[in-house]
């Protein structure tokens, strides 16, 4: 759908919401000017669409009362939008919105024109996001559904959970605030008691989870946004700067993962040496472990000894006892 057709329909929406609003106003929504406003409103007069104004400080362009928009105008490309939301709602959580995700499809092929059921049809097969879990997640349903219920009952849970790193799994009491999807896995962000913060909760690391009576509030200013966003931030601050080689044979390698460097400079004895930053020496250790004995590490030195124990200790749980 052009432009301009596009614009009609969001005129339409405006004066549908608003009465009486002033041609510069329209122009000032629609990013056009009040000329093209004006010619506006006459295709849509003839068009059958009952605009009319009134003249004076008060006045303005106003729909007749009681006229509604059909429902569901959309454009080939907002239909594709919301058919790939659905879809993408489907993919994510599972059997949470499995049924409301495939009866929303169901009713939104049943009312577009062909146009745009011919647009979406194209869209289903060409246009396709999986994958989007890195392991079955159907194990999780049941803690995400008490998950989901806590979040919009704002009730309190208790949660047994076993934390990065730790061999004991705690008891903790959680106002949960919201449910993450990213990077693969599951989140659960809110206040926990334990902490006296807010925190972030690997769904799949919980090990017992019971939904409690008491009811919370959750603060005015939280949004989810901001704090993952600030989250981002600090999880990305760079700490260690690393620099690598990969041999000859291992130069395909290194140029075939070219997004994962900062920096990759090709050798003249067909060499590669690459840089990246990251916030975790231990995650710069698996890196260079992934690449075996054709990348070397050369700096920092702290990491060169920490790969160098890995690897000894990895010899050692391979060495004949002989």
């Amino acid at each position: 759908m052009s432009s301009a057709a596009t614009r009609l329909i969001t005129l339409i929406m405006l004066l549908q919401r608003q009465p009486s609003q002033k041609a510069s106003e329209l122009a000032e929504e629609l990013d056009v000017s009040v000329r093209t406003v004006h010619r506006y409103i006459g295709m849509l007069g003839e068009m059958g669409i009952p605009i009319y104004s009134e003249r004076g400080p008060y006045g303005g362009f106003s729909l007749v009362r009681g006229y509604k928009m059909p429902p569901l105008v959309l454009t080939p490309e907002e239909a594709v939008a919301v058919y790939l939301g659905t879809s993408l709602v489907r993919e994510i959580w599972g059997q949470l919105y499995q049924e409301a995700a495939q009866g929303a499809l169901a009713k939104l092929n049943n009312v577009l024109p062909d146009e745009q059921r011919h647009e979406v049809a194209w869209a289903r097969r060409t246009l396709v996001a999986t994958g989007m879990h890195r392991a079955d997640h159907t194990p999780l349903v049941p803690l995400l559904e008490k998950l989901r219920r806590a979040t919009r009952e704002r009730r309190q849970v208790a949660l047994i959970y076993r934390g990065r790193g730790q061999p004991e799994p705690l008891h903790r009491d959680v106002d949960p605030y919201a449910l993450v999807h990213r990077w693969g896995w599951w989140y659960a962000i809110g206040h926990c008691y334990l902490r006296d913060a807010i925190r972030t909760f690997r769904v799949d690391r919980i090990i017992e989870l019971t939904l409690l009576d008491t009811i919370f509030d959750a603060p005015a200013d939280f949004d989810v946004q901001e704090y993952l966003a600030a989250e981002d931030e600090a999880y990305s601050q760079p700490r260690v700067q690393v620099r690598m080689h990969f041999e000859p044979e291992a130069a395909l390698t290194a140029l075939d993962n070219r997004a994962f460097w900062d920096t990759l400079e090709e050798q003249p004895d067909g060499s590669v040496v690459v840089t990246f930053a990251t916030s975790d020496l231990e995650w710069a250790a698996h890196t260079a472990l992934w690449y075996g004995p054709t990348a070397t590490v050369l700096e920092p030195e702290e990491l060169r000894l920490l790969v160098g124990k890995r690897v000894r200790a990895i010899a050692a749980q391979y060495t004949s006892s002989e």
